[in-house]
């Protein structure tokens, strides 16, 4: 049988982890290193992906809960997320022997650099939770604001997404939401008076053009039938009298040009059918010759 071979050396590990443990300064009273480093990032990591994964388990069923309100869902699902962010770290460190008092000081400069550098960041972060706990504005509200008109479609921590009616999608700051005035035109009834206009010969009967709006405005599916529509005369223009017809809809985030369209389409078909004038801007001009001179053939 031949010699047995042993490995007498006591390998590179020892001197690695010896080398980075050299590597070190003082923090307060707590020596930190670069193996200590490493070895709480490893630890935070490790941490981090076991305590995110359970709140992405709970996200999940918070998310699912359809007899809370959606807004208090999300802020649930947030700070789920961020109290367990916060516990890993604290329970990581420790477990590789990080003094965390010895964090104060980064703290407290992290603190500082929050009160000059990213205090518009910050700002909006503590503006996206003041959104979602006052529940003023709401995800599916339609809202105006800096002269945007859209739906909310998300509200994250640091941004608010409204997409409006033709699609594009709009990212506004959430201190932009509440320094800003908002028009919230779903806040407490989502119910919406869509107005449209025309106009009618002076010899109209008055009577039937309403009856013919109304039966318009009726035969629209998006149309409540209460409240009723209604329809007024608004001016006695100079071509025609002016009248305004009211429908209500519960649907404003559907918009409003296309429904306005069709019942503008019924009414001209029916004014047609009963004969109803349309008026249009005429002008008479007259020519008138001048007298000759005097004298003149």
């Amino acid at each position: 049988m031949g010699p047995a071979w042993r490995c007498t050396s006591p390998g590179i590990l020892p001197e690695v982890r010896d080398a980075l443990d050299d590597i070190a300064f003082t923090a307060g009273k707590q020596r930190i290193s670069l193996l200590l480093v490493i070895q709480g990032l490893v630890s935070v990591a490790v941490t981090l992906a076991i305590s995110l994964w359970v709140a992405r388990i709970v996200e999940d069923r918070v998310l699912a809960a359809e007899r809370i309100e959606l807004s208090t869902r999300v802020v649930i699902a947030k700070l789920v997320r961020a109290v367990a962010f916060t516990l890993a770290i604290l329970v990581a460190l420790p477990v590789v022997g990080i003094d965390i008092t010895a964090l104060s000081v980064f703290g407290g400069a992290l603190g500082v650099g929050i009160g000059f550098g990213l205090q518009k960041i910050a700002s909006n972060y503590v503006s996206g939770y003041i959104i979602l706990l006052d529940r003023s504005i709401r995800i599916g509200d339609l809202v105006t604001v800096d002269n945007r008109h859209g739906v909310v479609k998300a509200i994250q921590s640091r941004y608010t997404v409204i997409r409006s009616l033709d699609g594009t999608e709009s990212i506004i700051p959430n201190e932009t939401m509440i320094t800003q005035a908002v028009t919230n035109h779903s806040f407490t009834d989502r119910k919406v008076l869509v107005k449209v206009k025309v106009a009618v010969g002076y010899g109209s009967d008055m009577d039937r053009v309403f009856a013919l709006l109304l039966e318009a405005a009726r035969r629209q599916p998006r149309v409540l039938a209460e409240p009723a529509p209604a329809a007024w005369i608004t001016a006695l223009g100079d071509s025609g009298i002016e009248v305004e017809l009211g429908a209500w809809i519960s649907d404003p985030d559907q918009g409003q040009s296309a429904l306005r369209g069709a019942i503008l389409l019924d009414a001209l078909e029916a004014f047609r059918a009963e004969g109803i004038e349309i008026p249009f801007p005429q002008r008479d001009v007259r020519i008138v010759q001048a007298p000759a001179p005097a004298g003149a053939p």
